[in-house]
């Protein structure tokens, strides 16, 4: 009956039904599993997103992976500085923990594993309790952040994951 559930729910949030169609619990377990399927892939592109991350996602890429693909430009929140990508979604209540789980899951499936420092200059989002970056490549890092925010729905978690510009590698 659960498994039920969880799949109507994501057929629901598919198919743009969003939370009315299921209980907040689903709802928020589908925006995390959307976020981990997708927000780490490289050739994630803005009309994607917006056909599989849930109501209210943010998504920028003003470096493509792809250069077929178009620009990205923010549509949320402004361009985090010094970055030039962003995915982020936010899922109704407190679920920090969730949230990091399926990320570290959805790190690993990618082959993301090579823990690196935050840089001083990274900007955290206010309420992340969660802060990491991991290497992509010699010249690419990213940090991902899972933290709570308030909106008028009440308390929601938020999982974040910005790619910083290229830097130049050390010697």
């Amino acid at each position: 009956m659960i498994r039920a559930k969880r799949i109507l729910a994501a057929l629901a949030m598919a198919m743009g039904a969003g939370p009315l169609a299921a209980s907040a619990d689903t709802t928020a377990e589908a925006g995390i599993a959307a976020f981990a399927q997708n927000c780490f892939s490289p050739f994630l592109t803005a009309a994607r997103a917006a056909d599989v991350l849930p109501k209210g996602y943010d998504f920028y890429d003003l470096r493509p992976f792809r250069s077929s693909n178009p620009i990205s430009e923010p549509k949320g929140r402004p361009a985090t500085p010094g970055t030039d990508r962003r995915c982020e979604v936010t899922v109704p209540g407190r679920q920090v923990e969730a949230a990091k789980a399926a990320i570290a899951g959805a790190l690993t499936r990618e082959g993301i594993t090579q823990d690196t420092a935050v840089p001083d200059s990274f900007a955290t989002r206010p309420g992340a309790t969660f802060v990491a970056a991991r290497q992509l490549n010699p010249r690419r890092v990213a940090v991902v952040q899972v933290g709570t925010t308030q909106t008028t729905a009440g308390p929601a978690t938020f999982l974040n994951v910005e790619r910083l510009t290229p830097s130049v590698p050390s010697n």
